[in-house]
Parts: C-alpha cells; sequence; structure tokens
C-alpha cells in the first residue's frame, strides 16, 4: 500500500540514536553507525522521530510499503524486553558494593564496606581513586542503592573519563556515577533504567558530563525524557568536554 514512511539519509546521519529513543514502535535502530529502520511494518509513518534528529537526515517519504502493523509492533518491543540481561547478569563482578575511600568523602550514605584487601593508594604523589561504589553500568546499577538518596547523581558518557585527564577530582569525588553511551548502547533501555534510577533512588540532582561529539547529546536526551518518565522534578545540569579534554560548557 501506499503510504508515508520514514526515510534516513545515510550521509547526514551520525548514529547518535536520538531518533530510537523517541519512537515509540522500536522500528528503528543503529547499525553500523547508522540508524536504519528495521522493517516497513513497524513504522507508522507519523514522523515523531524527525524533530529530534540533529542532523536533519530524517524525512517522509510516500511510496509503496507494508502496512502498518500494530501486532509486529507489540510483539518487537516484547522481544527486546525480553532480550535485556537482567540486572548483574550473574556475573560476580556486577555485584554491588560501597567502597570506602579514607578522607575522600564517598558517596553520601555510604556503608563502612571495605574490598577484599582494602584501598591501596600509592605513593609519589599519584592521584587516588574517588569512586565511591560498583557498579557504574547504568544497566547494572541497582536503582534501590541507598548511595542514590539525596546526592548529586553523576551520568557519564563513557569516553569522558578518558578525555578529561582530572575527572576524578572535577567531578566524581562524592558522587555516586552512572555511565552510558548513547551511541552504542541502547538509548530506550537507559531511559527506562534512568528513570527507575531517579524514581526509586531519590537522587537530589543530576549532572551529565558529556563529550561535544554530535552523537553525545543523545545522553541529555536520555536524561530529559527518563526525567519526565520518572515523574520527578529534579535539577538537571550539564557539562560538555571537547574532544582535547577541555570543559566548554559548564552548568554547574
Amino acid at each position: 500500500m501506499k503510504r508515508p514512511i520514514i526515510r534516513i539519509d545515510e550521509e547526514k546521519c551520525t548514529g547518535c540514536g536520538l531518533c530510537i529513543v523517541n519512537c515509540a514502535e522500536s522500528s528503528l535502530e543503529i547499525r553500523d553507525g547508522k540508524a536504519v529502520l528495521v522493517r516497513e511494518a513497524l513504522c507508522d509513518g507519523l514522523g515523531a522521530c524527525i524533530g529530534h534528529c540533529p542532523e536533519g537526515a530524517l524525512t517522509l517519504e510516500e511510496r509503496d510499503v507494508e502496512a502498518f502493523d500494530e501486532e509486529l509492533v507489540e510483539q518487537r518491543i516484547k522481544e527486546q524486553e525480553e532480550a535485556k540481561p537482567a540486572p548483574g547478569g550473574g556475573c560476580p563482578g556486577s555485584a554491588a558494593k560501597v567502597i570506602q575511600r579514607p578522607a575522600m568523602g564517598g558517596c553520601p550514605g555510604a556503608l563502612n564496606v571495605s574490598l577484599d584487601k582494602g584501598v591501596k593508594i600509592t605513593d609519589g604523589g599519584a592521584a587516588p581513586s574517588r569512586l565511591g561504589h560498583w557498579p557504574v553500568q547504568l544497566t547494572l546499577l541497582n536503582p534501590a542503592a541507598p548511595f542514590l538518596k539525596g546526592a548529586d547523581l553523576l551520568f557519564a558518557a563513557d569516553c569522558a573519563p578518558f578525555a578529561f585527564g582530572d575527572f576524578h577530582r572535577e567531578f566524581l569525588d562524592g558522587k555516586p556515577v552512572a555511565v552510558a553511551c548513547p551511541k552504542l548502547d541502547d538509548a530506550e533501555a537507559h531511559m527506562k533504567k534512568l528513570a527507575d534510577v531517579i524514581r526509586y533512588g531519590e537522587p537530589a540532582s543530576l549532572t551529565i558530563v558529556r563529550m561535544e561529539v554530535p552523537c553525545c547529546g543523545g545522553l541529555e536526551m536520555i536524561v530529559r525524557r527518563a526525567a519526565e518518565e520518572s515523574g520527578v522534578d529534579i535539577p538537571i545540569k550539564t557539562v560538555v568536554i571537547s574532544t582535547g579534554g577541555e570543559i566548554v560548557h559548564d552548568e554547574r
């Protein structure tokens, strides 16, 4: 049948994933760094994703395609939910723990728990870690972890700690952290998980630390949608790091 359907300009697409986050039918996904339409029958042709593309890579075109299939959409969403790894994934390294850091504050509400052989602080002026808990991947973070309550949650792009040399002292000290990648990860799953973290963890505020590259803008979209989904009015601040390792935008 002839009807409107999404068209993706591969040359303009940067793979930021914002269209995926804003497609309620889950008809899009990232393949080889580009957004693609999984199947014509999954796209309702309403174009809700178009206004969220920062590169103008999305348009609607009318052509002969499969009819929109709501049952197929429900099936795909269900399959995606079932395919998500269970929290912790059964890996011992994913077990939640608080890390006691002497004289460095740690996370608010941190428990007096030490790791296997304690914390070793090296000599010679080496900067000690400021990480106060484990795990840090958003997918593995317990939404009800006690160290989240009343804290300033740091939500960082995976690349940010590598680009900014003083990340621990400047951003991490005394804050719980969750890290994610808006381009390579499941942005919709991250949005829902972060909504649970805001809703059940009850952090007092949230600071986004992201890179200046266009695809990393998806991190902000994840946060905004998560806050809306949670129903919690939480203050949100953004810090942007350049690929050269400089702070180019700071709302703190």
